[in-house]
């Protein structure tokens, strides 16, 4: 009996252990005032990357600044997927505590006012059927992270996921 109660012990112990040790790296994902608020993964309509006339401008990832008091510059951050392909942010674009801005695929202007950035790129950035988004620091290090699959977390179908309100 003793054994029994010693195995149950040394495997509870090393389950809290190992919660102790994941937790840090979850919490540190969420450190930053930047956070993905949602994705428009899969444009609506048929996809088209062709720079005139496609579709690649409707897929988005918004971004939002969830601090109540600190103003943010994204010049430096990083989003990019899976794959490894990337977008820097290399102006200055300042989000204020609240604001958000929608990172678009394709050609535009780059507009505080009218919260978009442009990847000037036509080529789509998020896949259709699942994929992973990271938020990355100017220093290196995650502000968030996020993994869908259209399946599990698309509920409505549209192409839209929201991972924070």
């Amino acid at each position: 009996m003793r054994i029994r109660t010693a195995a149950v012990a040394a495997t509870v112990a090393a389950g809290a252990l190992a919660a102790l040790t994941a937790a840090p790296a979850q919490a540190a994902e969420y450190t930053s005032a930047l956070k993905v608020r949602g994705v428009q993964y899969d444009a609506p309509g048929r996809d088209s990357n062709k720079c005139s006339g496609g579709n690649t401008h409707q897929e988005y990832l918004t971004v939002k600044n969830y601090s109540k008091t600190k103003k943010v510059n994204l010049r430096g951050y990083v989003v990019k997927d899976a794959a490894g392909n990337r977008f820097t942010f290399t102006a200055n674009h300042y989000l204020e505590p609240g604001d958000y801005v929608k990172l678009r695929g394709g050609h535009g202007t780059d507009s505080d006012k009218k919260n978009v950035a442009y990847r000037n790129n036509c080529n789509f950035l998020w896949n259709n059927d699942k994929d992973t988004i990271y938020l990355i620091k100017p220093s290196g290090s995650r502000a968030d992270v996020h993994t869908y699959t259209k399946r599990g977390s698309d509920r409505d179908g549209n192409g839209y996921i929201t991972f924070h309100k």
